[in-house]
């Protein structure tokens, strides 16, 4: 497919898009997928918007009863396009960082990226200093705005290279502050469909992490599909969630989604399960995003009568057992919506909802997309054969400068490294991951970046990570680790490495599960044989253990 014209002065993305030849197909078989060639995806969702339901229906909410109206979440964000171009000198394809919780400000800071067509880089607040490095050395941006309370991270990662700018606080100049004194007249740049509007981190098996490339029809692609015909919303929903909006999963369910089709969206920057159901519950929300493990903590405390105020309710970040979707139906009647997707695809493309539901399926493909079941060579399989999960629609993986590209497109398909059944009926029912990423809570955590993290503790000689099943969060990270002689691996010890890890990388990724051995099984040649240890949890096996496991 030719590429349109390009806006953007500078061209770090487009170069460095992948070889055309490793692409996925792409497919726009829906009305609703026909796109200009020139569109700017925030100027759709805000000004589109306001023309479509007027300037004073309420976009923004946090649970403190603080309202913007799409009015103000439009001055907002033009004011901050102004700050990026005006005060900083940003143009378009220019890479800006974020790091911040769910909050109305970094929706305007995303939206006014996107404004100025810029390409914004959201990392979530709870990565360490030395992650947030890395991916400032992948995506190389000029500016990064950063919540005032997370900024010395922040700016210990960027070492002087890059404008650090925080937001949130006090003193002039406060990007709040800097946005206030603009006029908030800003045209947004007339940018390319397939300009990249979107550098999202995906943790992947290995340590380093791969960028996905988003290009502005992408993010109204996810809408027009997964949110058009699944959720069905409507002006007067009300969306809320967990997920942060660094992660794609919360990006479309509390920011593309609702502006898309001029409803609100109740921004929360940190609660348990149950808050959150609150929150949502004070708030009238109608639509909820959050993964298996928090619906299942709230039945667990009793207050399922949260969630049978919901017209939708959204799971996925991880497999929902058909117990679980069970439990919350019986508890209140509410039919989860069950789906999957992947930072390389945007969002959810397997999906069901209402009577089409099937407790224990994900779904069938949601419209707009296509998937199958392949085998190891590639060729597709039949009814109920397990195999790999391949996928195409209107978007597809395209990594920023990786050779990890042509691993997860095959033959035209995205394969998203799960393996899952297909029935006649073309329901999708989930199977296991294929590779070594380990799904807890909804997070995707690489083994190998948690081995590295323990290791560098200096009582540590070596570690392996696997994932241990668990009931309440689907997986939990489970290091056995070899400690130097002289130390003992007691309740002290295992405390002590969890805070360790919890300093050195984002704390949800420290190993709930820590077992003490002597030695790690490794084949002749010396490679670490993982398999091993998990047939050892399989077997209830505990003789490689010599401490008993932190409970989960």
């Amino acid at each position: 497919m030719a590429m349109s014209t390009s806006a953007h002065v500078d061209t770090f993305t487009r170069d460095h898009l992948p070889p055309a030849a490793t692409w996925p197909a792409l497919e726009f078989t829906l009305p609703e997928l026909q796109y200009p060639d020139q569109l700017n995806a925030a100027a759709v969702l805000v000004d589109d918007s306001i023309a479509r339901h007027g300037a004073d229906r309420p976009a923004l909410r946090t649970p403190d009863g603080t309202v913007w109206t799409y009015g103000e979440l439009q001055l907002r964000a033009n004011q901050a396009a102004q700050v990026l171009t005006e005060d900083f000198g940003v143009v378009p394809g220019n890479r800006v960082m974020l790091r911040g919780p769910n909050n109305p400000w970094i929706v305007a800071a995303w939206l006014g990226v996107i404004k100025a067509g810029a390409v914004v880089v959201t990392t979530m607040p709870m990565l360490r200093a030395t992650e947030i490095q890395t991916l400032i050395q992948l995506t190389k941006p000029v500016v990064a705005l950063s919540d005032h309370r997370f900024m010395d991270d922040m700016a210990a990662a960027a070492g002087g290279d890059v404008a650090v700018l925080a937001y949130g606080g006090a003193g002039i100049d406060d990007f709040a502050a800097r946005c206030a004194a603009k006029s908030g007249t800003f045209t947004a740049v007339d940018t390319a469909a397939d300009d990249v509007a979107i550098l999202g981190p995906t943790s992947g098996t290995t340590g380093t992490p791969k960028i996905t490339m988003h290009f502005h029809r992408d993010i109204l692609a996810i809408a027009d599909t997964f949110a058009r015909y699944i959720l069905q919303p409507t002006a007067d929903d009300v969306f809320a969630g967990s997920p942060p909006i660094a992660f794609t999963f919360g990006l479309g369910g509390l920011v593309i989604f609702p502006l898309r089709f001029g409803a609100s969206a109740l921004l929360t920057e940190r609660a348990t399960p149950v808050e959150l159901a609150e929150h949502a519950a004070a708030a009238g929300a109608s639509i909820l995003f959050t993964a298996p493990t928090a619906y299942r903590a709230i039945l667990k405390a009793g207050r399922g009568e949260l969630l049978s105020r919901l017209r939708v309710a959204v799971s996925a970040g991880e497999h929902l057992p058909k117990e679980t979707w069970q439990a919350v139906y019986d508890a209140t009647g509410v039919r989860l919506v069950n789906g999957i997707g992947a930072t390389e695809m945007l969002h959810v493309f397997i999906s069901a909802t209402g009577d089409d539901s099937r407790p224990g399926a994900t779904g069938k493909a949601v419209p707009g997309f296509r998937a199958t079941i392949i085998d190891q060579d590639g060729d597709e399989l039949g009814p109920n054969q397990p195999g790999r999960l391949a996928v195409l629609g209107p978007t597809g993986c395209r990594y920023l400068d990786d050779e990890r590209q042509s691993r997860y497109v095959c033959n035209g398909w995205n394969i998203t490294g799960d393996t899952f059944v297909r029935d006649e009926a073309g329901y999708f029912t989930y199977q296991s991951r294929s590779d070594d990423m380990i799904v807890s809570s909804g997070y995707n955590i690489g083994a190998p970046e948690v081995e590295a993290a323990i290791n560098q503790h200096p009582d540590v000689v070596e570690s392996a990570v696997i994932g241990r099943p668990d009931p309440e969060r689907g997986s939990v990270v489970c290091a056995f680790i070899v400690l130097r002689e002289g130390v003992e691996g007691d309740d002290a010890k295992r405390k002590e490495l969890q805070d360790f890890v919890k300093q050195t990388i984002a704390p949800y990724k420290y190993p709930r599960d820590i077992r003490f051995v002597d030695d790690l099984p490794r084949n002749p040649s010396g490679k670490l044989q993982h398999f091993k240890l998990r047939q050892s949890l399989e077997n209830n096996n505990d003789q490689l253990a010599h401490a008993a496991a932190t409970p989960a």
